[in-house]
């Protein structure tokens, strides 16, 4: 799936439908749906959702696989920012918590990976589409934008999204047409993104970047989709810059841990209440648990100007996994049982290749509960054997007690 498919179906002319990334995307090209169920008891925990990884291309990467990030020194501040101090915090670590900027809402972040953190962006004058609706409620609705406009109360359609990236993540240079600017003496760049953020596409006046220094060689980047052109305006981004703190360092945490990874596949990025991956932002609020992303090789944790799901290649092989409530899925929920299949078993993907990739779900003893793992969508060859042992080797946590979740530094390790 390509993320334009999914910035369409968010931003585009269709209300919002039920339920994850795929549901959203239902007026894209290629529905990959697979949703999850539950786990069965211990030990054999699974439940797995098909999601939006990869090839995207907006900014490419600037610099080659493994290059490692050199951090700043701890309580680095931007120049003529004042003496913000910021963390040295590790990977998959919340640093900063939500804010308010005028009609903007900066809400806590929901997900982490190797070179950043991303949270959600609500604005008053404008309706989300991450809530998913019934599929009676989308039918009600209708489907052309006025009358999404007049279920949200006239309001247009936005999808935003802040990207916090660590010290030396981000190449604001490899910004392609940026204007560089300066705000709250900060350095600034914006941009306009193309329609769809398909980079085959002309620019789009609704869709902005706005991309500022919070730190000496520390950046953050909101991302806004709109269907009004004029709102958000960069004005209005900009807004957000001084109200960007630091918070104290809090680990990601998961609910689940892994048994079993095969070699060579390391973490790239997690959900934390949500899918990884801006799979986990455009769904927000679908009530989802958690899950986290891996690729072989390691991905690039510099000469990022997007996150990892808008660079093509970036998460080219690899897997997903989603720990969701099985009333997330558009399977029916079989309690205790594990089940893989090929995409093309569902009538997904376009043949069941390794490019269409497979999954297994593991639901949890009730059926409330369900383990996915995936590697549709990501071009590589994991057999389905494999696909199976990770499943069967993760625990699930008490997914409505997040004191008995583990940080996903060590959960994502066997």
């Amino acid at each position: 799936m390509q993320l334009h498919d999914v910035v369409d179906a968010v931003a585009g002319d269709g209300p919002p439908m039920a339920r994850t990334v795929d549901d959203i995307v239902v007026a894209g090209r290629r529905a990959e749906r697979r949703r999850l169920a539950g786990f069965a008891s211990a030990g054999a925990a699974g439940l797995v959702v098909v999601a939006v990884a990869g090839a995207f291309l907006l900014p490419t990467l600037a610099a080659e696989q493994g290059t490692p990030v050199t951090p700043a020194p701890a309580g680095a501040a931007a120049s003529g920012s004042g003496a913000v101090a910021w963390a040295d915090a590790a990977p998959f670590t919340f640093t900063f918590k939500g804010y308010d900027a005028g009609a903007l809402h900066v809400q806590d972040p929901i997900v982490t990976s190797t070179a950043y953190q991303i949270a959600s962006v609500y604005s008053d004058g404008h309706t989300s589409n991450d809530k998913p609706v019934t599929t009676e409620e989308a039918k009600a609705q209708g489907s052309t934008l006025e009358q999404k406009k007049r279920a949200s109360g006239g309001k247009p359609s936005l999808w935003a999204y802040l990207t916090v990236y660590r010290p030396g993540a981000f190449d604001p240079a490899g910004i392609k047409d940026g204007r560089n600017v300066t705000v709250a003496g900060r350095k600034a760049v914006q941009a306009t993104l193309p329609t769809g953020l398909d980079p085959q596409k002309s620019p789009d006046l609704g869709n902005k970047l706005f991309a500022w220094e919070y730190a000496d060689n520390a950046w953050a980047a909101v991302t806004s989709v709109s269907s009004d052109d004029a709102t958000p305006t960069f004005d209005d981004l900009g807004g957000l810059v001084e109200g960007l703190k630091p918070s104290q360092p809090a680990p990601a945490l998961v609910p689940f841990t892994v048994g079993y990874v095969p070699t060579g596949y390391v973490p790239l990025q997690t959900g934390t209440h949500a899918l990884p991956g801006l799979s986990g932002i455009a769904t927000a609020r679908a009530g989802d648990y958690g899950g986290a992303t891996y690729t072989k090789p390691a991905a690039p944790t510099s000469g990022l100007t997007a996150p990892y799901d808008q660079v093509e290649g970036a998460i080219k092989n690899g897997f997903h996994i989603f720990v969701t409530p099985s009333a997330n899925s558009n399977q029916s929920p079989e309690p205790g049982t594990t089940k893989c299949h090929n995409a093309s078993d569902r009538g997904v993907g376009d043949g069941g290749g390794p490019e269409d990739g497979g999954f297994c779900n593991v639901w949890s003893a009730d059926g409330k509960v369900v383990v996915q793992v995936s590697t549709s969508g990501l071009g590589n060859g994991l057999p389905q054997s494999e696909l199976e042992k990770i499943a069967k080797g993760i625990t699930v946590a008490d997914v409505n007690n997040v004191s008995t979740w583990t940080p996903a530094a060590d959960a994502l390790q066997p």
